[in-house]
């Protein structure tokens, strides 16, 4: 009979080492709102999933989409600006 060992001693020795650095901290700020707007877009799309869409709820996708769009161009927009490196 295999024995089951537990490694936590192993895991907890790295556990300094698996936060995040304030470099990845601070790039999940920058693309915070793209990922807020991609969010809101999933939100439309799965609560369209189980029905026929109407005219508003195609818009309501449309406008999401857009939304990710826009905010995708102004995270490139900033990138190649050097505001967000």
């Amino acid at each position: 009979m295999d024995h089951i060992v537990t490694v936590q001693e192993v895991v907890t020795a790295f556990a300094g080492w698996l936060e995040p650095t304030d470099a990845e901290l601070d790039a999940i700020e920058r693309e915070s709102p793209l990922i807020a707007a991609e969010l809101e877009e999933l939100d439309v799309r799965i609560a369209l999933l189980d029905r026929t869409p109407t005219e508003l709820d195609q818009r309501r996708v449309r406008r999401a989409h857009h939304k990710v769009l826009a905010e995708r161009a102004a995270l490139a927009n900033r990138v190649a600006s050097g505001e967000a490196a």
